[in-house]
């Protein structure tokens, strides 16, 4: 769909109903370790491209209606969708399905013990109300809070079906996003996203600073040896110079 951009309220209209922000019980500690510090809202976004037209965002309202209250609102832990306004979302305060034209196309739940019970029951039922096309959920713990390591719900005639999950030899569970065209992994009790076309995993937080200073380390030993290499020349010259004419 076309993406559109919420024009300026006229002159004496009423401004925007903006979303509500979370509640402190609708955040979780654990979406900062598992979804947040790794960084992985940033890398999607680097994955995917398009900024203007695709939103990729963490514990922010999503709902069908607009609404300053909390009734009939989510905060998924992620939340995805392509071809939309993301200007739109910046200005309500939160992704509102009726003017995006569309519902996200994917979110995800990070298990937690005060919230563990609803991921499995009222957000599913909310979520498959709302149209989401796949929701999946996560758990750290390996099926303390949830029922499983990994879980993933596609929409098929408006009732989620389960996504296959698999499990490897480590003891490693994944399953794959049609959606994303991802891999979503549960290893040693850490979310990765796999890219199964460029055959890596997208990068966290703490990757690309070890890869940042790596390649700052690398730098500075080519500019020590440029320097060194540089002084033997300077050396060798002086060298000439000092030896009589023949």
């Amino acid at each position: 769909m076309t993406s559109r951009r919420i024009a300026a309220p006229a002159p004496g209209a009423p401004d925007i109903i903006r979303f509500p922000d979370p509640r402190p019980c609708d955040l979780d500690v654990t979406t900062f370790e598992y979804v947040n510090f790794p960084a992985y809202p940033p890398s999607l976004a680097s994955h995917f491209g398009n900024p203007d037209t695709t939103i990729i965002t963490s514990e922010v309202a999503a709902g069908v209606r607009s609404t300053g209250s909390y009734e009939g609102v989510l905060f998924p832990d992620l939340l995805i969708a392509f071809n939309v306004d993301s200007a739109a979302r910046r200005a309500r305060n939160g992704y509102l399905i009726s003017e995006q034209g569309k519902p996200p196309d994917f979110v995800l739940e990070v298990a937690s013990e005060s919230t563990a019970r609803r991921d499995e029951t009222a957000k599913r039922d909310a979520y498959a109300a709302m149209g989401i096309p796949e929701y999946w959920r996560f758990d750290h713990t390996g099926g303390l809070y949830h029922r499983t390591h990994l879980a993933g719900d596609m929409l098929v005639g408006g009732q989620y079906q389960p996504i296959p999950i698999s499990r490897s030899d480590e003891g490693h569970f994944w399953g794959r996003s049609p959606v994303l065209n991802l891999d979503l992994c549960w290893e040693e009790g850490k979310l990765r996203f796999w890219d199964p076309v460029g055959q890596l995993y997208l990068t966290t937080y703490e990757e690309e600073h070890v890869a940042r200073r790596a390649a700052e380390g690398q730098r500075d030993n080519e500019r020590q040896a440029r320097a060194e290499a540089e002084e033997r020349v300077r050396h060798l010259e002086e060298e000439l110079r000092r030896r009589p004419n023949p």
